[in-house]
Order: C-alpha cells, then structure tokens, then sequence
C-alpha cells in the first residue's frame, strides 16, 4: 500500500510538472539582428522563457569587419562590448547575466582578462568558468558566452 500511495503522488508530481515545461518549451525565440549568415550557422541568441543564451562572443569589431586591435586586451574589451550590444538589442543587460564561459588561448592572461571583466561586471558576479584552448575562430585569442535571465520579462 505504501509503495502504491508513493508511486501515486509521484505520478501526480509528474502531472503537474510536465504542462509547466511543456509550455517553457514551446517559448523558444531564436533571435538574431541580421538574416542569418550561412558562413555563420548559428543565432546571436536564444531566448527561454526568461532566460537568453548568448552565443560566444569573440572579438570581433563589427565597425572595422576584423578583430579588434590591441592584443588580447582590445580583443577582451571587444568581446565585453560586444556581449553588452547583443543584451541590449534583446531587452537585457549586464546585470541580468548569470553565468559566463571564459575559453582563453592563453591561460596566462586569466589576470589581465578578470581586469578587463571587472570593468563590465560589479558584485555580486555572474557565475564563471574559464579554461584554456588550443584555437578559437577566426584566430581570436579570447571568446566569451553567457546566460542572461530576468523574472517577468
């Protein structure tokens, strides 16, 4: 009888739960600012619910259509710019991102990228994980994703 009356509330459980994901899934916005580029097969971002995901970021100027200069500071500045333009053009913003993706082709330069990043994140911090990489796209020495979420929007 007990084993009956637990499966029962677990399957009532299961009940409730499925039209709440049911309906978070079926509001999925692929979003991009300019029709989609076949060289480039992916979307800026996608939008959840509440939550967006950035694609990666690289530093990538689109004014000059080559990487920022400067080394790997112009490009990190780049990638943070360019993270803030993408949330800005989708109705975020820095402070809604709560999670970032660091990959580095030098893991020598987690100093010099946490100055940069610290001057477009303030505590509390997003959460973050950075790693080292043999190679990013385009040659570029620095790439960043995030996750952005807002209650209500």
């Amino acid at each position: 009888m007990k084993k009956t009356i637990t499966a029962l509330v677990t399957a009532m459980s299961m009940l409730v739960a499925i039209p709440s994901f049911a309906s978070q899934a079926n509001d999925i916005q692929f979003l991009n600012s300019k029709p989609s580029n076949k060289a480039l097969p992916f979307s800026e971002a996608v939008k959840v619910g509440n939550t967006l995901y950035l694609s990666g970021q690289i530093g990538w100027n689109a004014a000059s259509g080559k990487l920022a200069t400067g080394g790997f500071e112009g490009e990190a500045h780049q990638v943070m710019k360019n993270i803030q333009t993408t949330l800005t053009k989708h109705g975020y913003q820095m402070s809604d991102v709560v999670k970032c993706l660091v990959m580095l082709t030098d893991i020598k330069q987690f100093k010099s990228f946490n100055q940069v990043y610290t001057q477009y994140f303030s505590a509390p911090y997003p959460a973050r994980s950075a790693f080292a990489v043999s190679e990013l796209a385009l040659g570029s020495l620095v790439e960043v994703e995030c996750i952005a979420a807002v209650s209500g929007n």
